[in-house]
This record gives structure tokens, C-alpha cells and sequence, in this order.
């Protein structure tokens, strides 16, 4: 799921219609998403929200690829649980991944290695740390993601700290992990990382968190 609901109030206009190379941010990131290959890709847009809802129109998402928040003024979490709420969800579907909207710069190759990440540790909760704090995109399985709907965490960090799931760590070095476009500083400090940056390896290593109880892990 793509979080595109936010207000964008520090920036003072709509990130993710901001310029992306040859696109918008959003349309940047649905593509890079799209290349990735997920078996269903969702927008969060905030209710009423026409220039965003217009974006999506050009880039040819489908309506029922849109999931709606109606009080996008409570946060992101709010969008979160909207999409942990959300019928139009594929059933095949076994894992999801919390993508920000405000993230453009971050590079193909850390998201896959995220992903592959996930892969090799289906039961678990995975996202990646960097400078030891966690960051985003978070993938949950299926029963950590059902949870988001109806836990009483007021917000995605209260949520992880007491996850309804085990927790596994990707520690990367990639630095575009450890912001977002919030501010015009931002947004150009973001371009330049993205754009003018050169392909280097990446470094990891697995870290997991002690198993919870697994009576804990019933949806």
C-alpha cells in the first residue's frame, strides 16, 4: 500500500505531485513499486482530495485500486488502518508492505533487498533498520496486517513495539532510509541523493526479535 493521504503542510503543497524526473513523485514511486512486480498496489488518498485523485487518472490507476480515508487530519495511521480495513484486498494476498509517499529517493535496489528480506522470512514482521532505528517500507504477513485493523495502538511505532508477530530486522547502510520529504530543504536534498547518486553495494545483516507468544499470532 502507498500512503498518499497526508496533507503535506510543512511542505506547502502536495508532495507527491512535486517533479520527479520525467514524472511526479507519486508516479515515481508507483512505477518503481510496479517494476518490483507486487501482486496488487493500492493508493491511501485522503477523501476530496481532486489534484491527487487527478494524478492518479493520468498514471491510469484503477478506482478500485484506491482506498479512501476520510479523516486524513488524524495522521498516517489512520491511513494505515483504513487499508488494514479495506475489502478490496486480493485474497491471495499473504504479506503487505507500508510504502511512504514522501520516500521517492529511495533506491530500487534497497527496496528488493527488503523484499527478498521478507521472503526468506515469511512468519515475520520485517523492515529495515539503518543508524539503528527502523525505517520503512514495513512487510507484514497476513496476520500482523488483519491486527492493524482493529489494535488499540494509537500509531505504527506503538504497534511495533508490541508486534502481534515476531519481528525481524534488515540492517542496511543505505542513507536515504533515514528521511522523508517533509520541507523544500528536503525535497531538493532528496533529488540530489536520488539523481546524482552512484550504484554501490549494499551491506546487511539479519537481526531477530525474540519470538512472542504464539497464542498471540491468532487473527
Amino acid at each position: 500500500m502507498l500512503l498518499g493521504a497526508g496533507r503535506s503542510v510543512r511542505m506547502g503543497q502536495p508532495k507527491l505531485l512535486l517533479p520527479w524526473g520525467e514524472t511526479s513523485v507519486v508516479g515515481h514511486l508507483l512505477g518503481q513499486w510496479q517494476a518490483i512486480g507486487p501482486h496488487q498496489l493500492a493508493v491511501v488518498c485522503g477523501a476530496g482530495n481532486r489534484l491527487l485523485q487527478a494524478e492518479l487518472d493520468r498514471l491510469g490507476v484503477a478506482l478500485s485500486d484506491r482506498i479512501w480515508n476520510p479523516a486524513p487530519e488524524r495522521g498516517m495511521f489512520s491511513s494505515i488502518q483504513c487499508a488494514a480495513r479495506w475489502d478490496g484486498w486480493k485474497t491471495s494476498l499473504t504479506h503487505w508492505a507500508i510504502v511512504l509517499g514522501d520516500q521517492p529517493h529511495v533506491r530500487r535496489e534497497t527496496l528488493k533487498r527488503v523484499l527478498d528480506f521478507s521472503v526468506a522470512h515469511p512468519e515475520f514482521i520485517c523492515l529495515p533498520r539503518q543508524g539503528g532505528h527502523r525505517r520503512h517500507p514495513v512487510l507484514l504477513p497476513r496476520v500482523a496486517f488483519l491486527r492493524l485493523g482493529r489494535t488499540s495502538a494509537q500509531d505504527l511505532r506503538s504497534f511495533l513495539d508490541r508486534p502481534p508477530a515476531s519481528v525481524a530486522y534488515c540492517d542496511l547502510q543505505d542513507p536515504a532510509l533515514a528521511f522523508d520529504i517533509d520541507w523544500p530543504e528536503d525535497y531538493k536534498k532528496a533529488k540530489k541523493m536520488f539523481f546524482g547518486c552512484i550504484a554501490r553495494p549494499l551491506r546487511g545483516r539479519m537481526k531477530l526479535k525474540k519470538k512472542l507468544n504464539p497464542r498471540r499470532l491468532t487473527p
